[in-house]
């Protein structure tokens, strides 16, 4: 069911994860994000992937949540991984249709695909599950303030893409809801050719985006009624500040960065 897609959901809980500064959790995704893709052969990949089962196991949230945020994507990986399969340079091993050939290399690609956008979406999900909105807010302000020098509303994106991650579930929640009720009313939504499929999706996305207005228009007025005015002058009820929990993952997370640039270089690369 669509309400099954775990993506943008916060799950509250006291592990490492969760006590630590959310400014330092988005740098090291970006930062793990640029180190999926220098890893250039199995060593380093094996690296990546290891640090990131190890962090999802700390964050003390359940497994079944990660594996419905896979299974959102799971369709892309498979297609993005059948598709390199046969990108591959060097002696065919198999040759279909006659002119369709997997090589050694194709496999390679195929593999380093499918667990680079796997494990990107993991780690993804580790800081949407340990991070509340509201300090994913901050941090992101935070981040961007230097962006103020050349006049960027700041606060505005932050908030704008803040309050988008938060309302996903919501979303998706409203969309099944709209698909049962369709479905009790005898509207048949699983069989027929692609444009009869597309016709029978009509009766939800106009409810789908009513209520998505209507939802947007009530958030705006219960902010103005709080007087809210921005970013300028925002009083906040915490602070946030790194304490020696994030002094000790920034070490981690910057030897697993050498031991990754280090199988890179020094070993032979897999892909190129």
């Amino acid at each position: 069911m669509v309400r099954d897609i775990a993506l943008g959901q916060y799950i509250p809980g006291k592990s490492v994860l969760h006590r630590m500064d959310a400014r330092v959790k988005i740098v090291l995704l970006l930062v793990y994000i640029v180190l999926i893709f220098v890893g250039s052969n199995f060593a380093a990949l094996f690296l990546t992937t290891a640090s990131v089962f190890f962090i999802m196991g700390v964050s003390g949230v359940p497994i079944k949540m990660y594996l419905k945020s896979l299974k959102m994507i799971l369709f892309i990986v498979i297609f993005t991984s059948l598709l390199n399969l046969f990108y591959g340079q060097g002696e065919p091993l198999v040759t279909l249709f006659g002119f369709m050939n997997i090589t050694q290399a194709g496999i390679n690609n195929s593999i380093f695909v499918a667990v680079r956008i796997a494990t990107l979406i993991l780690a993804s999900s580790v800081l949407t599950f340990t991070t509340s909105p509201t300090d994913l807010t901050d941090a992101l302000e935070r981040l961007m303030k230097p962006l103020k020098v050349f006049h960027v509303k700041v606060h505005e994106i932050a908030m704008m893409m803040t309050i988008a991650l938060r309302f996903v579930p919501t979303l998706l929640e409203e969309t099944d809801k709209i698909m049962s009720a369709q479905k009790a009313r005898g509207a048949d939504m699983e069989s027929g050719g692609l444009m009869q499929r597309i016709k029978a999706l009509l009766p939800i996305l106009i409810p789908l985006f009513v209520s998505s207005f209507r939802r947007a228009g009530d958030l705006a007025m219960a902010m103005e009624c709080r007087c809210y005015r921005g970013g300028e002058g925002r009083t906040r009820m915490t602070s946030m500040h790194m304490g020696k929990l994030d002094v000790e993952v920034i070490i981690f997370s910057a030897v697993i960065c050498a031991g990754v640039i280090v199988c890179s270089l020094l070993l032979p690369a897999t892909v190129r």
